[in-house]
Parts: C-alpha cells; structure tokens; sequence
C-alpha cells in the first residue's frame, strides 16, 4: 500500500475515497477511528492509502479533480 494522502480534513477523505472507488481503485483510510477519538487533531491526520500498482493512476484522478495539491510525493 502507498499513502497519496494525509490530512486532518475528513470531507476530502470522503470525496477521494468516492472517487477512486467509483474508478475501480481500492481505498483503505488509516487512522480514522484514532482521529475521530482524538478530536481531529493535527496529530493524528487521516491518510489515504491505496495499492502501489495503483497508486499512479490514483494521483491521476486527483490531480484531474483538482486536489492535486493535496497528494504525499511519491515514493
């Protein structure tokens, strides 16, 4: 799995999981429960992880939704 997003914004989490998920592409987000325990605290950011053989194709469809600023560099 490689992380393409990290963020504290859950809406965000939201909209790209619907999108690449309506693309075919897996999604696991990591650190939710913790997060939502925690108040949504910088500390503890939700991160979006997808599968490395996707990963590129998932920064595709983000950066064409406009979040592209949003993306972890790559690996």
């Amino acid at each position: 799995m490689e992380e393409i997003i990290r963020t504290p914004d859950p809406v965000l989490v939201g909209a790209v999981e619907a999108l690449l998920g309506s693309e075919g592409i897996d999604v696991l987000v990591a650190d939710r429960h913790i997060s939502a325990i925690e108040a949504r605290i910088v500390a503890f950011p939700l991160r979006v992880l997808v599968p490395a053989d996707q990963a590129d194709r998932a920064r595709r469809l983000i950066r064409e939704a406009g979040w592209g600023d949003e993306l972890r560099p790559a690996p």
